[in-house]
């Protein structure tokens, strides 16, 4: 996969308010499926669809428990996210740096 298409899969999976609600309930540590449902006041298959947009970009890590399924964010994918966004932003400075135009 290459940088740009990592970067599209990585922003698509956080094009979405109701993914970045996931994410904001998350960010406080893992969480089961039903408290996300209470939560987000979501229903079960609305909210999986948006879990496994996140699941396959890597934004976030599964485990079971049982039968229950809880999730939480994976630092490294949006570290990797940090590293996309810094990446443009050093770009941006090379060129101005190399006095195009």
């Amino acid at each position: 996969m290459t940088h740009s298409e990592r970067a599209a899969e990585l922003f698509h999976a956080l094009a979405d308010p109701t993914r970045l609600e996931i994410l904001d309930e998350l960010k406080a540590g893992e969480c089961c499926v039903c408290e996300l449902m209470d939560r987000l006041q979501a229903g079960q298959s609305r909210l999986s669809f948006h879990l496994r947009v996140l699941k396959e970009a890597g934004v976030i890590q599964d485990r079971r428990e049982g039968r229950w399924m809880y999730y939480a964010v994976n630092a490294e994918a949006l570290a990797e996210l940090g590293d996309l966004v810094d990446s443009f932003k050093q770009a941006k400075r090379a060129r101005r740096v190399a006095g195009c135009c």
